[in-house]
């Protein structure tokens, strides 16, 4: 056995967070920890990486009681722990980064040729494919995450622990990532694979601990286990991880986007002339890989970015690089990708994020006249009504509606962010990866709730990176690739390989013509 854990327990105030958990992990397998957001599978790692201490519990390695009081001490067990948020120093090049707070042997020269040469024998024996001398900030988020890998194959972890290692990846980073598990695992690496994602366990891990409010559930080889009994694991209750679309009739024209060009950060234009309507009651999903215009797109349609040329529609009247707020007036609504920092003030509380881009309106806040300026009074029995309706029906899980937002899990963040979205009854709802990163449980929600909405006639615009997603849940789907729509697939009939091919820069046209040919 590489590692023991018996007993582990966590407190954060009142909060238990581990509760007398026992975990095992065999020599030289992948084992994957599986649960919902505050389940307590990152905290156990964090102590079993030395960043927590447990307040009871025994940690054993390979047989032996070990004392884990800090980082240094998991390292010089050889453990080794990638979070999902990086800890690297973009300027630097990666052997800087590799090297950075380790002792030279050269005292206070840096040994940078040796660890150069290091790092390329290590990145040939695992397939990580790491350049020594690429600087941090020129790489791909799927690279960065290689040089935290190597950094702790570099510092000797033969055990590696990865928290949520595919969320901030695209569908194809995670095929090559799993490709690296698989390398690394054959050359002796024990793994660790912290997750919510029930087709990642399935497809990587050896065996499966499911955690559920900071207990063990079971454990249980991955070859004798499916996705649903693991899915009734994790959240308590029987898990729909398929949906039935009924046939909705489509109305009136709500979206209209005609030869739409608008440009990035860099000033590089990402959307180049695109052209997509959406009507009552449909669905329409744009597919594609992550950075291929999505997120200009979506904030082009809501004033938050500049349009350089072509025309935005929203039910009938033109709202071209017209401001938000005359946007959010024409009944539309936007589910940003990043809901903490764009979708909510973490600091206001539940109840006040309840109600903002609202809070001058009635019933939430009145007129009132003084020293000469017009001002508001919030009505805040209005607020906390409106509140605690919305924190019940959306089940969001919250000790109080008056905490601060920050301290919600990002399921419970991202319910907040569409039932304020949703509470404004709009005509159309454009959401943008509204379930990228979220367990089983919040994305089952969110997508039963986007379903709904295309049953109450509402128009909606979902664009997202998950394919399974797209096909599960859209009428029509547009895909975009490099700003550029590829072509629109009927959800019916768009297969996973037509997709793909797409994605990659397929044209429909194309495709229709091969299959023409093979025939």
């Amino acid at each position: 056995m590489h590692v023991r854990m018996e007993g582990i327990t966590k407190r954060f105030g009142p909060v238990l967070a581990n509760d007398h958990i026992d975990f095992q992990v065999r020599e030289g397998e992948i084992h994957a920890i599986l649960g919902e957001n505050g389940a307590g599978k990152t905290t156990l790692m964090n102590i079993l990486f030395g960043l927590y201490q447990a307040d009871e519990g025994e940690i054993y390695v390979r047989g032996r009681g070990v004392a884990i009081r800090s980082p240094r001490d998991a390292i010089k067990l050889g453990i080794g722990m990638v979070h999902q948020h990086f800890l690297l120093v973009p300027p630097f090049t990666v052997t800087e980064n590799v090297i950075l707070g380790l002792r030279s042997p050269r005292g206070f020269l840096l040994d940078i040729l040796n660890a150069e040469q290091r790092i390329r024998e290590l990145s040939d024996q695992y397939g990580l494919e790491v350049d020594p001398r690429a600087r941090v900030w020129q790489l791909s988020v799927g690279a960065q995450q290689r040089v935290e890998i190597m950094k702790a194959f570099y510092r000797g972890a033969d055990l590696l622990i990865l928290d949520e290692p595919t969320a901030v990846l695209t569908p194809q980073e995670v095929k090559e990532f799993f490709s690296f598990l698989r390398r690394m695992n054959e050359h002796g690496a024990t793994i660790i694979f912290i997750t919510h994602k029930l087709d990642e366990v399935m497809t990587i891990s050896d065996r499966v601990t499911v955690l559920r409010d900071g207990r063990v559930v079971d454990t249980l080889d991955t070859s004798g286990t499916n996705p649903r009994e693991l899915g009734r694991m994790m959240v308590g209750r029987e898990v729909f991880l398929e949906f039935d679309r009924q046939p909705v009739k489509a109305g009136k024209e709500v979206l209209r986007i005609e030869d739409l060009r608008v440009r990035n950060d860099r000033g590089l234009e990402a959307i180049k002339g695109i052209s997509l309507c959406v009507w009552e009651g449909e669905l329409v999903g744009v597919a594609g890989v992550d950075g291929n215009g999505q997120r200009e797109l979506a904030e082009a349609i809501f004033g938050l970015r500049p349009v350089e040329s072509g025309e935005i529609y929203i039910s009938g009247k033109r709202m071209t690089n017209t401001s938000t707020r005359e946007i959010l007036c024409q009944e539309a609504v936007y589910i940003p990708a990043d809901r903490l920092r764009t979708g909510l003030v973490p600091d206001f509380s539940v109840a006040e994020n309840c109600i903002l881009g609202h809070q001058d309106d009635s019933p939430f806040a009145r007129g009132l006249l003084r020293s000469q300026q017009t001002g508001w009074l919030q009505d805040h029995k209005a607020i906390d009504t409106h509140a605690r309706r919305l924190v019940k029906d959306f089940d969001i899980r919250t000790p109080s509606h008056m905490v601060k937002t920050r301290t919600l899990s990002g399921g419970n963040l991202q319910k907040l962010v569409l039932a304020r979205a949703l509470s404004c009854n709009p005509k159309l709802l454009v959401a943008l990866n509204p379930t990228r990163g979220l367990d089983v449980g919040a994305t089952e929600f969110i997508r039963q709730q986007l379903l709904l909405q295309r049953g109450q006639s509402r128009a909606i615009l979902l664009i997202s990176v998950d394919l399974d997603e797209i096909q599960s849940l859209c009428d029509r789907i547009a895909v975009l690739h490099r700003g550029q729509i590829m072509g629109i697939l009927s959800g019916n009939e768009a297969s996973a390989e037509q997709l793909g091919l797409m994605i990659a820069g397929a044209r429909k046209e194309e495709l229709t013509q091969a299959e023409e040919v093979s025939k």
